[in-house]
C-alpha cells in the first residue's frame, strides 16, 4: 500500500482542486485492468491528481474499489462523492510537482 499520509485540511485542499476537473479515466465492466492501471500509473505522473469515474459501480462496491485503486495504483483517495473519485500521488521529484499540497 501507498503510504503518503495526507492531513485533513490537505485532503480538503485537494477535494477543492478537484471540483475544477474532469473525470479522466473511467473504471467501467472490465474492472482493474492491466490497461487500466497503466493508464493510472501515467495519468498520476503526468497530473497527480486524477479524478476517476465508476460505470455501474453499485453504491456499495465503490468503496472496495476505491481501496483497490489506492492499492494498485499506489496512490492515495483524497475522496469519493457519487460515481466519482479523486486520486493523489505526490510527483518524486520536487521540481516536477504540480500540486502544492499546504502544510
Amino acid at each position: 500500500m501507498y503510504d503518503f499520509p495526507l492531513t485533513g485540511a490537505q485532503k480538503s485542499f485537494l477535494r477543492g482542486l478537484g471540483q475544477k476537473l474532469e473525470a479522466s479515466l473511467k473504471l467501467g465492466k472490465g474492472g482493474l485492468t492491466p490497461e487500466f492501471l497503466l493508464e493510472l500509473q501515467q495519468q498520476l505522473r503526468a497530473h497527480e491528481l486524477v479524478k476517476l469515474r465508476f460505470l455501474g459501480a453499485d453504491r456499495t462496491e465503490r468503496p472496495a474499489l476505491c481501496a483497490q485503486v489506492a492499492d494498485a495504483g499506489r496512490c492515495v483517495c483524497a475522496g469519493a462523492v457519487g460515481h466519482t473519485a479523486l486520486f493523489y500521488r505526490q510527483h518524486p521529484e520536487p521540481a516536477e510537482r504540480r500540486v502544492a499540497l499546504p502544510t
